[in-house]
């Protein structure tokens, strides 16, 4: 098995991530609508730790966006690159995720991270930062608000209301399922808040969350219990700022 290890010149303290933040999100495109809903592919990312190793698995799942049935599925296996720091957490993960996309053969269309875009204290999450760097439209769906204020939605599928971060806007709570908690959906890069809403409610046909989601978290899952030799308790990672 190979292991991604830290890229030279990765970042090693807050203050060195804190400035490539910032130098990142002067390339974010917020003034694109992003991808047809249902045409191309739309990917899935996710990630699972193993602390006491200091190990990151990430799942990239390709599916057809109409269909959504699997097209493409790659792994990678990495260290963790960065401390835990909440509004940093993309710094520990994103070398394995490229890893991961970068094995992929299909076009991957669409990425939709388990975490945050523009819902950030700095408006620069993983979906952001993953768009930048390989330029793709993204899109972050949560299964929790943050610190962000919002009132609930309505009960029926589809309904929404506004994640706030002092009176603005930076995503929506949107009920995928009637009657069930919502998730928190905010635009990343290249694509519209109202079209990461859409797509958030294509790619949840039967579940709260987004196939692509469910997809990935299953895959980091096993490929971190492979990697650990079935050891057991790989560990989800929670929603990523």
């Amino acid at each position: 098995m190979t292991i991604i290890e830290i890229p030279a010149g990765w970042p090693a303290d807050e203050a060195a991530a804190l400035a490539v933040q910032r130098e990142l999100r002067e390339r974010l495109v917020r003034d694109e609508e992003g991808p047809a809903v249902g045409e191309g592919h739309v990917t899935g990312l996710d990630v699972a730790y193993d602390d006491e190793r200091d190990l990151v698995a990430a799942a990239a799942v390709v599916l057809d966006a109409r269909t959504l049935e699997v097209v493409e599925e790659a792994t990678a296996v990495g260290r963790v690159s960065f401390p835990y720091v909440p509004g940093l957490l993309a710094f520990r993960e994103v070398p394995t995720v490229l890893a991961a996309l970068d094995a992929l053969t299909a076009d991957p269309g669409l990425l939709v991270c388990d975490g945050y875009g523009l819902a950030h204290p700095r408006r620069f999450g993983l979906a952001c930062h993953l768009g930048v760097l390989t330029g793709r439209p993204s899109v972050g769906v949560a299964k929790n608000p943050f610190a962000f204020a919002y009132e609930e939605p309505g009960p029926a599928r589809g309904d929404t209301s506004p994640l706030l971060a002092h009176g603005e806007e930076v995503g929506r709570a949107v009920r995928t399922r009637a009657g069930v908690k919502p998730v928190f959906v905010s635009a990343g890069h290249r694509v519209s808040l109202a079209g990461a809403c859409a797509h958030t409610l294509h790619l949840t046909p039967r579940y709260r969350l987004p196939e692509t989601t469910r997809r990935a978290d299953s895959l980091c899952r096993r490929a971190l219990a492979e990697a650990l030799g079935d050891r057991p308790s790989p560990s989800g990672t929670p929603d990523s700022l």
